[in-house]
């Protein structure tokens, strides 16, 4: 049964900074992309390229000194960035979660992983402390975990593997609208990293919520993503279905970073991304990628660069792609 493609997230102009000694750090600066209903949305860019900033920020938990100066979430109708606090710890966990980098982030090391699951669904729910209990190993049992041993384990006693499993039992207890997985494989090995996107990509298909995939990792992203959002500098440079991006990518950003990825090409020698990631207290004026890119116009040095659609379904904010007659909100809307 095809499920209808409606958007659940959109964010449009978030932004936000770090206030330092040496200037403000602009970590997330005017992001704008649409996350689609039982679809995953990719967000790939070198360190430093505010991804990790860009998840705490859509749950409004940004650290200290930084702050969300400007823009909108919307999940649904609702703005996220209005709501009062106890409203916004409510729809955390219900509406929308968030799988951290370190799968050890996730669970307080002084309780039992069942134990904590068990409170999640206590607190979101009417649920009795046995019902919850058993929801608890349900929900292990549903990732692929032996629910007997894993419930009663402290989160130390499991393999990294387990561990991030179980991370996904717990983000996906309260059965969110839209999860967020941040580096869900960066700690784990090759095989280990294959096990947990296969998890995943089949928690995707059969359960009903939406998933924003960031990672540094285009290898991850072609396991499971529909399509894909490059973060340089803080801004989207591109975002196109997945298929389209990999054949043919619109942004010399986004073709550096194929030509970088190992390939199992016979003969093909890699390409690493020539220079390095601009200042994020002082970024160059313009395109923020014209120091490094070979194709750089004179325009490229004074003018940033719309994100612009050319054809129905290809965004880029590069100079050499000429907008359309209607602007970009137009063409956003079409990608799904």
């Amino acid at each position: 049964m095809s499920v209808e493609r409606t958007a659940v997230l959109r964010v449009d102009g978030l932004s936000t900074y770090f206030p330092t000694p040496a200037g403000v750090i602009r970590a997330v600066d005017g992001l704008s992309f649409t996350l689609q209903r039982n679809r995953c949305l990719a967000l790939i860019g070198e360190s430093g390229a505010g991804k990790s900033v860009t998840a705490l920020s859509l749950l409004r938990l940004v650290p200290p000194p930084g702050r969300i100066t400007d823009g909108k979430v919307f999940l649904g109708g609702c703005d996220l960035l209005t709501l009062p606090r106890p409203k916004m710890r409510q729809i955390r966990g219900e509406e929308i979660a968030l799988i951290f980098q370190d799968p050890l982030a996730s669970f307080n090391p002084v309780f039992t992983i069942g134990r904590q699951i068990t409170e999640t669904i206590l607190a979101h729910s009417k649920l009795s402390p046995a019902q919850a209990r058993e929801k608890a190993a349900a929900q292990l049992s549903g990732v692929g975990l032996p629910a007997g041993r894993v419930y009663h384990s402290y989160p130390f006693q499991l393999s990294g593997g387990m561990r991030q499993r179980a991370a996904i039992a717990l983000a996906l207890t309260l059965h969110p609208r839209v999860l967020i997985a941040d580096e869900p494989t960066s700690y784990l090995d090759v095989t280990l990293q294959r096990q947990i996107l296969s998890e995943l990509k089949r928690q995707l298909e059969e359960c009903c919520f939406s998933l924003l995939l960031i990672t540094h990792d285009l290898a991850a992203a072609a396991a499971i993503a529909d399509s894909v959002a490059v973060l340089y500098a803080g801004r989207i440079v591109e975002c196109r279905p997945l298929g389209e991006l990999y054949r043919e990518p619109g942004h010399p950003y986004t073709a550096a970073l194929l030509r970088s990825h190992p390939s199992f090409k016979r003969g093909q020698r890699l390409q690493p991304v020539q220079g390095s990631p601009p200042s994020p207290v002082r970024p160059p004026a313009g395109c923020a990628f014209h120091p490094r890119c070979p194709q750089a116009l004179p325009r490229c040095r004074w003018e940033r660069p719309l994100l612009a659609a050319a054809g129905d379904r290809r965004l880029a904010a590069c100079h050499r792609i000429e907008p359309p007659e209607n602007g970009t909100a137009t063409a956003l809307e079409k990608l799904s």
